[in-house]
């Protein structure tokens, strides 16, 4: 049995506008454009590596620098930095054997700060964050 939600999310024509749609098929980037932007904020979508990044928005930092701003061991440090490496995230510069990490371009920086900019904003609007842990009936995580 559809509920009442079901019934109002049909559409009842095919198209509704198909110039509207026909541009904005136009512009959209392919497929595997796509699954890469995704990876990319799957990647910011972590705690520790979203800290890692916006460590290193004041800018280059070495490994132990960053493993003792973000409280994590140098070992994880350097296995999310990888990670972040390898999808161009984050870009390094050896000097002897020291490995310093930077935001890899202004795009990542750009990302970071609005995303950022945004929460800060949006802050006052958000429940969870007014004395009430609790979201969904789990308790949030404090260690992140």
């Amino acid at each position: 049995m559809k509920s009442s939600a079901d019934v109002h999310d049909a559409c009842n024509v095919r198209l509704v506008d198909p110039e509207r749609v026909a541009s904005v098929d136009a512009r959209m980037p392919g497929e595997q454009d796509i699954v890469d932007t995704a990876d990319v904020f799957g990647l910011l979508g972590d705690p520790r590596r979203l800290k890692l990044l916006v460590a290193l928005l004041d800018g280059e930092l070495c490994v132990c620098d960053l493993a003792a701003i973000t409280g994590l061991s140098e070992s994880a440090t350097s296995h999310a930095l990888r990670l972040l490496r390898a999808h161009r995230v984050v870009a390094v510069r050896r000097d002897g054997r020291n490995a310093f990490y930077r935001l890899d371009d202004a795009h990542v920086r750009m990302l970071l700060d609005l995303a950022v900019a945004h929460t800060e904003h949006t802050d006052a609007i958000h429940p969870e964050k007014d004395g009430h842990p609790e979201k969904d009936g789990h308790p949030e995580r404090s260690d992140a």
